[in-house]
């Protein structure tokens, strides 16, 4: 293994509190990775020599973007629908089904060569740890090769989303579709997923369903996710809470009970907030819940119908200016907040040990994510110690 110093960071936002709340700031800073780890942070005067040195040239450093929620494995094209939307047209969780078919008849090749497309352009990006969703396919073996092809693609957590809507041959069968998911659909999903999911949303799943679907996949050995209180108040927020699940998705409509709840559990609020945007809907309550104590994380959402962006820039520049958080509380949502929706300790952070997943502004400090809205700022990438930008 060679090994590379980085000098010229103006700032280093490590996520590591040895070095300070709330982000473990390290001003003219240096830090050394070698293969895909980090092995040494600090203050530039004390770096050690390296095989190889970069200089940045007096540019903020910060962890590569944990996107913990998106959809990538999907066909077809739905910017007709986003136009209706825009002029006034509601969005529904029905919308979903528009992209059932053509996923359906799409080639592995072409949905292959999709993903790895937005995964490439994540990373350009600055996002260098990816979460994906099935629940495109909907059948046990379209899901089942949703979750092969986005194993193949590289994304770092797959989440099997098979709850994520009735298809149209069971929509007058909602338990034996349910039953589909927890026993064949699950059974042959879980060599590739890690997660499950459901959207348990007026529309969608309801309670009891839900519950089914996530005890299954618990009792499968699979960690629990949750797609909750997007179009409205319900339940998911607290069936997460309540079944351990890790994180809480949208979150865009809380009571002050689902608050609480969040803020006294460990299951993370993770905020999508442009899908909130081109769903315009509210603002999610980004405020409140870290001031009720909860975890947040912010994610793109990536996805072909509500939210067709890879940019977690553009997530954090809008939980600043809709969510009403600091830019400080933003990219910690974005980093270390995903990394916490994924429990994951080897993301989200630049201390010692972390994986060399660095991402280089071209700007002297976070702030400007926010403060240069729209603008591209990532100067270069580095994910697991290789240089992708």
């Amino acid at each position: 293994m060679t090994s590379t110093v980085l000098t010229g960071i103006s700032r280093l936002v490590t996520n590591d509190l040895q070095f300070g709340a709330p982000l473990g700031f390290i001003e003219d800073a240096a830090l050394v990775f070698e293969g895909e780890s980090v092995v040494w942070v600090g203050s530039a005067i004390n770096a050690p020599e390296a095989d190889t040195a970069v200089d940045l040239g007096g540019r903020c450093v910060l962890p590569g973007w944990v996107d913990s929620h998106s959809h990538l494995i999907f066909a077809g094209d739905r910017s007709a629908e986003f136009s209706a939307r825009m002029a006034g047209a509601p969005y529904a969780a029905g919308g979903i089904m528009a992209t059932v078919g053509p996923t359906r008849a799409s080639s592995d090749g072409a949905l292959l060569s999709r993903a790895q497309r937005l995964i490439a352009e994540m990373a350009a990006g600055g996002t260098t740890c990816v979460e994906t969703k099935t629940g495109y396919g909907l059948t046990v073996e379209d899901e089942i090769r949703s979750a092969r092809i986005a194993r193949a693609a590289g994304v770092d957590e797959v989440t099997f989303l098979g709850a994520h809507l009735l298809p149209p041959e069971y929509s007058h069968d909602a338990q034996g579709y349910v039953d589909l998911v927890c026993g064949p659909m699950l059974e042959g999903v879980r060599e590739y997923a890690g997660w499950i999911d459901v959207f348990c949303e007026q529309g969608a799943f309801d309670e009891a369903q839900s519950r089914q679907v996530l005890t299954a996949g618990a009792a499968a050995g699979l960690g629990l996710r949750v797609h909750g209180n997007q179009l409205g108040a319900g339940p998911g927020a607290a069936l997460a809470v309540e079944l351990g699940a890790a994180s809480v998705d949208h979150c865009t409509y809380l009571s002050s009970a689902d608050l609480e709840l969040l803020g006294s559990s460990d299951t993370v609020a993770t905020l999508l907030p442009a899908c909130d945007l081109s769903t315009r809907q509210a603002a999610a309550p980004g405020r409140e819940l870290i001031d009720a104590g909860a975890t947040v994380a912010l994610a793109s959402n990536c996805n072909p119908g509500s939210s067709y962006t890879t940019s977690m820039a553009l997530a954090v520049a809008l939980a600043v200016l809709q969510c009403r958080m600091t830019a400080a509380e933003a990219i910690w949502a974005a980093t270390a907040g995903g990394a916490k929706a994924l429990r994951r300790s080897d993301v989200g952070h630049l201390g010692v040990g972390a994986r060399a997943d660095i991402h280089v502004l071209d700007a002297p400090s976070e702030d400007y994510l926010a403060y240069r809205v729209g603008v591209p700022l990532t100067h270069a990438v580095w994910r697991k110690g290789t240089r992708v930008r």
